[in-house]
């Protein structure tokens, strides 16, 4: 049976649905621009709910940097091209600010960006430099920073993260950092996986038994660090539920990914997000994109058929490797859907340095799409496609 072509019209059309194009939306959204969007969201899972702005230079041997804001001044001599050195420092501070903004409108809070980076804790127990990270996971940036007395809880059962390698690896940082394991309420046996536990700990009784299990063993500590296990939805609330019932502060660390706060994050996307106004295809790619003439013309398809859509406008966020945005081939990288020419190292055996931890980085992570000042992406001969 032949299935009809759906049309849809709009103002911008936002290809990919990671973090890039979940921004990308959010900002038309706040300028009540028409938009649709299309793309799979599974990379936003593999986030640990940080949102960075630059951590390091390599200019500097890629050592972690403090003021990201000088870093991108120096940026800006050293390497004039990178995007971070093309947008205005105000526009960024402002574009974080708007963002973040949003996101706590859609049941997300996060800190305000400030000057400096801010030390977040990571599931091995090593320190990331960031911007702004949610709320839920403010207090184990204040607690580091004052070096608290700190007890860090994880659950029987649970794979990918765990409280006394997080205590070993800062315990030289951190002196007063401690460990306790116990077994979440009503989990006695077996694998546990967080999403499972973030969505049991959506139910008060839930919150309740936790909060005594927790209680049973931490009895001196100024702040209490758990798994991200927050809730999947109003993490903030459930998160002041449990500080209440402790009398203390308390905090999430990123598990390994999939994580819980990218799973927020997707989440939030998918339902909040259309709500708001936004024509979401989620789950789909883009299948062929025709820019000649004033308005592009895409195609795609779902479950229910062939979608077509007519944009004046369209913002490429499709990504790198994971979600398909760049392809790697044994005869080089490639950009898949326009054919867009990608800058990237003369063989591929220069994508990589010898030593994995290398400092200054791998050249395959340098690769990307050359664009002008407006980011327009240009073709083999430097010219707006």
């Amino acid at each position: 049976m032949k299935q009809n072509t759906r049309r849809i019209d709009t103002d911008l059309t936002v290809i990919g649905s990671g973090l890039a194009g979940v921004a990308a939306s959010s900002f038309a959204l706040g300028r009540n621009i028409k938009t649709a969007q299309a793309g799979n969201t599974g990379a936003l899972a593999y986030t640990t709910g940080y949102f960075d702005l630059l951590g390091g230079l390599r200019a500097c041997g890629g050592v972690s940097i403090c003021d990201p804001w000088e870093g991108i001044r120096t940026l800006r001599k050293t390497e004039p091209l990178h995007p971070l050195a093309r947008i205005a420092e105000d526009d960024i501070r402002a574009s974080f600010e708007e963002f973040i903004t949003f996101l706590a409108k859609c049941g997300i809070a996060y800190g305000k960006p400030g000057d400096r980076n801010l030390d977040a804790l990571t599931p091995a127990g090593t320190l990331k430099k960031t911007l702004s990270v949610p709320a839920t996971m403010q207090a184990g940036v204040d607690a580091f920073s004052r070096k608290a007395q700190c007890t860090i809880i994880d659950f029987r059962g649970l794979k990918g993260f765990s409280s006394r390698q997080i205590v070993a690896n800062l315990q030289n940082d951190w002196p007063q950092l401690r460990a306790k394991r116990i077994i979440f309420p009503e989990i006695e046996q077996g694998e546990i996986y967080p999403e499972v536990l973030a969505r049991a700990l959506e139910v008060s009784d839930n919150r309740a038994k936790l909060a005594e299990a927790v209680k049973a063993v931490v009895s001196d500590a100024e702040a209490i660090g758990m798994p991200a296990i927050f809730g999947i939805h109003a993490p903030d609330k459930v998160m002041a539920d449990l500080q209440d019932r402790l009398g203390i502060p308390i905090f999430e660390i990123p598990t390994i990914p999939p994580s819980v706060p990218g799973i927020r994050l997707r989440e939030m996307f998918e339902q909040v997000f259309p709500q708001k106004g936004l024509t979401l295809i989620p789950q789909q790619k883009v299948l062929s994109v025709d820019l000649h003439g004033k308005i592009i013309k895409l195609d795609l398809k779902d479950n229910y058929g062939p979608i077509h859509i007519n944009s004046r406008t369209v913002i490429l966020a499709t990504g790198r490797f994971i979600s398909g945005g760049l392809e790697a081939h044994m005869e080089g990288i490639t950009e898949p859907l326009l054919d867009l020419p990608v800058t990237q190292p003369a063989s591929r055996n220069l994508w990589y340095e010898k030593h994995y931890m290398n400092k200054e980085g791998h050249e395959i992570h340098r690769t990307g799409i050359e664009v002008d000042e407006q980011f327009r992406p240009l073709d083999r001969e430097g010219k707006v496609v």
